[in-house]
């Protein structure tokens, strides 16, 4: 515990150490270009806070053209003085360009404040919210039809009293595969062939019907 509270302190003492010799290198050299007084205390003030709201944008919105834009500017400047208080420049007689910088930084400075704190940040469109489903409920499907089942069996009259037959009598397909399989299972089991009448009172259908179905079967 105690070796990270020292750490954050080293860290803190050179933070401060690096800013106090960035504002006087500004300030000494904004009262070089001719700004003298509160005016050369101004312009490090200056040159920090777009530097510190640039890093600011930076973090709270993501990476930006904008931010990135003023925060170079801000770090140039800021370099600049250090760079040009080290000898590299003679203070004494200064350059007509340091001048004309120094005296237009101050227009330059409140465009980058302005841009940072009012322009809006990109947002991240919201994905659309997918569609209901349609409520419609899907259509019921038919069940198959069965085959169909057999006719119920004739009342079985006299011989005098019965209609003349139609000389051939329309069998289903599925009655006529149930009567070979009665047919088969007679056979199997008694050796003989399936008659006429074991066949009609096994299907339970008309003689008529019983005939017609064995034909088919012979």
């Amino acid at each position: 515990m105690a070796r990270t509270a020292l750490r954050v302190d080293a860290v803190l003492v050179q933070a401060v150490i690096a800013g106090a010799l960035s504002f006087a290198h500004l300030h000494d050299l904004a009262a070089a270009a001719g700004q003298d007084g509160w005016k050369a205390w101004a312009y490090p003030v200056s040159v920090d806070l777009l530097l510190v709201a640039a890093w600011r944008r930076l973090r709270s919105d993501g990476p930006s053209r904008l931010a990135w834009c003023w925060f170079l500017i801000a770090l140039v400047a800021s370099l600049g003085a250090n760079v040009a208080t080290a000898g590299f420049l003679d203070l004494e007689h200064p350059p007509a360009l340091l001048r004309l910088g120094v005296a237009g930084w101050p227009a330059l400075a409140f465009l980058g404040g302005t841009l940072l704190a009012h322009s809006p940040t990109a947002r991240t469109p919201t994905p659309d919210t997918p569609a209901a489903p349609d409520p419609t409920p899907a259509p019921e499907v038919e069940p198959e039809p069965f085959p169909a089942a057999a006719p119920a069996p004739a009342p079985v009259g006299t011989a005098d009293d019965a209609p003349a037959l139609p000389a051939a009598v329309a069998v289903p397909a599925a009655l006529v595969d149930h009567a070979r399989k009665v047919a088969a299972d007679h056979e199997n089991r008694t050796g003989t062939r399936i008659d006429i009448d074991t066949l009609r009172a096994r299907l339970g259908v008309p003689p008529h019907m019983a005939d017609a179905i064995a034909a088919q079967l012979a």
